[in-house]
């Protein structure tokens, strides 16, 4: 599977962007997907997580009510919509993905995850 991560941009605290994730190579719909983000000197966090059918998703607490995550298996892509942006969600956002045509554990760390994107660049200014 390849992931091409895309969206990213400079926007205001308050503004809004919304992260595509778009996946070649494999049928997209067997695959649960995250989205990871990684500040400048710090280690990469997990950011939210939907599964094969986007029946079930899980977010860390600092998006909650802010960020959704959605999936189109028709297009083979996975959407990060970020709203209420703030200066802390600087930071490179990642997509990747793990064959699970089932039951998908939220919590599973980045070690979970077979396949990455190049990540996309979200800088939020105060």
């Amino acid at each position: 599977v390849q992931l091409q991560a895309s969206g990213g941009g400079l926007v205001q605290a308050g503004g809004s962007l919304r992260l595509s994730c778009a996946a070649s190579g494999a049928t997209f719909s067997s695959y649960a997907v995250g989205w990871f983000r990684q500040a400048p000197g710090k280690e990469r966090d997990f950011v939210a997580n939907i599964n094969y059918n986007g029946a079930s998703t899980y977010y860390t607490n600092s998006v909650k009510g802010r960020f959704t995550i959605s999936r189109d298996n028709a297009k083979n892509a996975v959407y990060l919509q970020m709203n209420n942006l703030k200066p802390e969600d600087t930071a490179v956002y990642y997509c990747a993905a793990v064959y699970s045509p089932g039951p998908f554990n939220p919590v599973a760390g980045m070690a979970a995850y077979d396949y990455w994107g190049q990540g996309t660049l979200v800088t939020v200014s105060s």
